[in-house]
């Protein structure tokens, strides 16, 4: 099943370092089959308070994702993003295309 990175980054300090992370994050994302589905772009605000841009990286699986983060190539450029930024990273699964809202009900309790 797709597995995704997500991010919402805020506080982005745009120079050097983050013009070199954007250079180089394509090449660690291609050897596990990640590609970005949204990076950042114009919003439309419709509810609450959102701060910050959303990037989503897909990938076949999660197994991908975690070894694609876990990567020496993605670990070298982290800092890179880290230093200059604020956010939240998660690793999440999609749903089916059958997948419906009420699917949710029968998972167990966290």
């Amino acid at each position: 099943m797709t597995s995704y990175a997500v991010a919402l980054l805020r506080h982005v300090g745009m120079g050097p370092d983050i013009v070199a992370y954007l250079e180089a994050i394509d090449a660690t994302l291609a050897p596990f089959g990640g590609r970005f589905v949204i990076h950042g772009g114009d919003k439309e605000h419709l509810e609450g308070a959102w701060e910050g841009d959303l990037i989503v990286i897909g990938f076949p699986d999660r197994a991908a994702a975690r070894r694609w983060y876990a990567s020496p190539a993605y670990q070298a450029i982290l800092p890179l993003r880290s230093r200059n930024s604020q956010g939240d990273v998660i690793l999440i699964d999609g749903v089916g295309s059958d997948h419906r809202a009420t699917d949710i009900l029968s998972r167990p309790a966290m």
